[in-house]
């Protein structure tokens, strides 16, 4: 085998050597190429005209910055999404959000073709997109209070070809002055719910600390979407929200304090009660 440092093989052999995950390297090693994971694996012995930038990209992320913002780009529910530092970082753990709002569409909302449905703090746009491509003929807004983070959606709906309302705020801020205030059949929200100094924070210190971290207890934010989810909410509108690992009880409290009806939970891929949802408190019929 060839000892060139610019072959795939030895830059893989580099990445081990930084301790770099065998998949990660790999997709890096695509990505600068411009070839896909099947070449990278199909020729060990190909020069790498660039491979000193290929070294210097596993050496970052070695360092901790995350792969999809190196390579741009994260899979989340089949699609592929662009990202950067101004976006979290979609998770598998989110999906699950997805999964139960796909649920709630083709059951109890299955009578409403034309469900309206908002994404709170939608970030790179991922739960609202995930949405819409695999029910075209909902209604979709999408709220972020970072206009750099709504960029980064709107060219992955542009990108993808998706119809999605975007709008700049803080939660509910980004609706008012709406006359006749929106009702939803459907809230979704992944957001902040990290706590102030919480250990873990150090290994999310590349990404945007504003979409991560939400007061001593991590659940600010979550109090103020589930404190004005009733105003919200259509009378079958349904309200499901993302939360940290430890945080299930408190959310289904708050849910049950603010009248929140029928409140289920749902774990994540590891088993870890992942997110809380619950039905309009409300009896009328405002759709």
């Amino acid at each position: 085998m060839s000892t060139d440092p610019r072959t795939v093989a030895s830059l893989l052999a580099l990445a081990r050597s930084l301790g770099l995950a065998r998949l990660d390297a790999q997709l890096l090693v695509a990505h600068i190429v411009g070839r896909d994971r099947a070449w990278v694996i199909a020729h060990p012995e190909a020069v790498i005209a660039n491979a000193e930038l290929v070294a210097n990209a596993m050496r970052r992320c070695a360092a901790g910055e995350p792969l999809a913002y190196l390579v741009g780009r994260k899979a989340f529910h089949g699609l592929e999404l662009a990202v950067d530092q101004r976006v979290l970082i979609p998770r598998p753990e989110t999906e699950i959000l997805v999964e139960w709002a796909l649920e709630l569409l083709d059951g109890p909302l299955a009578g409403l073709p034309h469900a309206r449905v908002l994404d709170l703090g939608t970030g790179s746009g991922a739960i609202a997109l995930a949405l819409k491509i695999a029910r075209p003929r909902i209604d979709v807004t999408a709220i972020d209070v970072s206009e750099a983070a709504i960029e980064v959606a709107r060219t992955n709906a542009a990108r993808l070809g998706l119809a999605v309302t975007f709008a700049g705020g803080d939660w509910w801020h980004a609706l008012d002055g709406a006359n006749p205030r929106p009702q939803f059949e459907l809230i979704v929200a992944n957001p902040p719910y990290v706590r102030e100094g919480d250990p873990h924070l150090a290994s999310l210190s590349r990404e945007p600390a504003a979409a991560l971290v939400s007061g001593r207890d991590g659940l600010d934010a979550l109090r103020t979407i589930v404190a004005g989810s009733s105003q919200y909410l259509s009378s079958r509108g349904w309200l499901l929200v993302e939360h940290g690992y430890d945080q299930a009880d408190s959310v289904a409290g708050l849910m049950a304090a603010h009248g929140l009806r029928d409140i289920d939970r749902r774990v994540d891929l590891s088993g870890v009660l992942r997110c809380c949802g619950g039905r309009s408190p409300s009896s009328v019929d405002r759709l």
